[in-house]
């Protein structure tokens, strides 16, 4: 595995490579001193040596090494002293009187040797040439990890880990790659109907072939976008732009393990549109491809991927939760004191819970009763979910209660319903009770078992029964929900109940 972090070595040799590709003649001597300064402190003694550089006093010679004539040793034979750094014509940089290069594959480099001195900096080009590839200097473990190897001459299929947390994401570029993609890190299958992926990248190690295959689009935002020059679409499921683009037939690539820069050709990039071609891995081995870039389109930003091998590509499988046990539970509340349990409200009114008893009679002397105030939402209700267990109904299968409904409630009002399934759009001085299966979520209504009690006496305590046990053999329940006034209607109002028990 390639380290997943910049070394202080690569990171020096990062900003070297950036001073090789700057040629700059006659500098003032203050300039030429904030140019040195910004290289590396390590350097500053090195820099402030030497005279006025001349392109005429430059000159460097090349050898080949003994184990590969592809293996180039370069020597700085200048007549002026200074800092000699090194473009070395295919992808690499370095820095030093003696460097080596290597070229496995045949063709023209130019190579170009910039000296840095307290007077300036000039530089020399020369090309040569390779006559023969030699594909050995490729069997590294970067190279073998990217492309499969020399012997698999179709090549290794990327893709983007898209079930992984983080496969796709941005993060802060002066920090890059630091904190990561701390900003915002793509979800588990987080860009789904997006073009995003169906992106892949084919990379074959014999003439570093890359070839991208897409559904001729790609993603970006709209910043992206606007640099691209391309209108896209905006995407109403994921957000930002589906682009469109269609790759060219190849493209070819440059690894650098020693500055752990990945480089596509002719303005390719992975998928995502950045304005770079030029990435830096994180990780690479056989099964992770990690790498960030940033942002020309956003100077501000680091972008973040993760790919894996096409082949390792699998959904996930959904997570099940552990069966539930079959208990026989039961519940008993009159809300004197302590609560035994909670009800879990939806859409109540903010009178809802704990209440003075409005009728303190014979029939329930009790200082406190629980107010059940029905919103103007469609479905207020109350409910109780026996956590990590199902409902035994062999013998608990009832639930009593006390009731007491107001006269006070508007019960003539027509108000708005949930569609026009519901036939009933007044409140009702009614109570049901249901038995439902947790698990199923928002369905749980269409496994249910419900009892109504209806018509109900006003301005009196009463004391209701609700049997369950015609459905004593279901072990598939866990929750009671607890409904007056009837459901699907926007008409508010006011319940009590009281002495709440669940059991034989």
């Amino acid at each position: 595995m390639l380290s997943p972090r910049t070394t202080v070595i690569n990171r020096h040799l990062q900003k070297n490579y950036n001073m090789d590709n700057i040629i700059i003649k006659g500098l003032s001597l203050l300039a030429a001193g904030a140019l040195l300064f910004a290289c590396s402190p390590m350097d500053k003694d090195d820099h402030q040596l030497g005279q006025m550089a001349t392109e005429e006093g430059l000159s460097f010679t090349q050898a080949s090494s003994a184990e590969s004539a592809n293996i180039i040793t370069f020597t700085n034979t200048s007549d002026v002293k200074g800092v000699a750094l090194w473009d070395l014509g295919n992808g690499s940089s370095a820095k030093g009187d003696v460097v080596t290069g290597q070229y496995p594959f045949k063709g023209d480099y130019t190579v170009t040797m910039t000296i840095y001195t307290a007077g300036g900096a000039v530089s020399t080009s020369s090309v040569i040439t390779v006559a023969n590839d030699d594909y050995s200097l490729l069997d590294t473990p970067g190279f073998n990890a990217l492309t499969g190897g020399a012997d698999n001459l179709e090549g290794k299929t990327w893709v983007f880990a898209r079930y992984t947390v983080g496969h796709f994401g941005v993060g802060p570029a002066d920090d890059a790659p630091g904190s990561g993609p701390s900003w915002w890190a793509c979800p588990v299958n987080g860009k789904d109907g997006s073009s995003l992926y169906s992106q892949k990248f084919t990379f074959i190690q014999k003439g570093t072939v890359m070839k991208w295959e897409n559904d001729g689009r790609i993603y970006t935002n709209e910043n992206g976008m606007n640099m691209l020059g391309i209108s896209g679409t905006l995407n109403p499921v994921v957000g930002d732009y589906d682009v469109p683009y269609v790759p060219a037939e190849s493209y070819t690539f440059t690894l650098d393990e020693a500055s752990m820069t990945l480089t596509l050709s002719e303005g390719a990039f992975f998928g995502h549109y950045a304005g770079t071609s030029e990435y830096k891995i994180l990780n690479l081995d056989e099964h992770e491809l990690s790498i960030y870039c940033k942002s020309e389109a956003e100077p501000s930003n680091a972008w973040y991927y993760i790919f894996i091998p096409e082949e390792d590509l699998k959904e996930p499988e959904p997570e099940t939760e552990p069966e539930a046990e079959l208990t026989a539970v039961s519940l008993s509340e009159d809300f004197e004191g302590d609560l035994s349990f909670a009800f879990t409200a939806q859409d109540m009114g903010a009178r809802t819970g704990v209440y003075s008893n409005p009728a303190p009679v014979a029939a329930n002397s009790s200082a406190k009763v629980y107010a059940y105030e029905k919103s103007e939402a469609f479905y207020s209700n109350l409910s109780y979910v026996f956590e990590g267990k199902k409902m035994d109904l062999t013998e608990n299968n009832k639930v009593r209660v006390k009731v007491f409904i107001p006269s006070y409630n508007d019960w003539t009002t027509e108000a708005g319903v949930a569609g026009d399934w519901i036939t009933n759009a007044k409140l009702l001085p009614q109570l049901a009770v249901k038995l439902q299966d947790n698990s199923l979520g928002g369905d749980a209504w269409t496994t249910q078992t419900e009892i109504v009690k209806a018509d109900l006496a006003l301005d009196q305590w009463i004391e209701l029964e609700f049997d369950f046990s015609g459905v004593a053999d279901r072990t598939d329940y866990d929750k009671i929900v607890v409904q007056f006034g009837a459901e699907g209607h926007a008409a508010p109002g006011l319940f009590f109940f009281d002495d709440f028990t669940f059991g034989k």
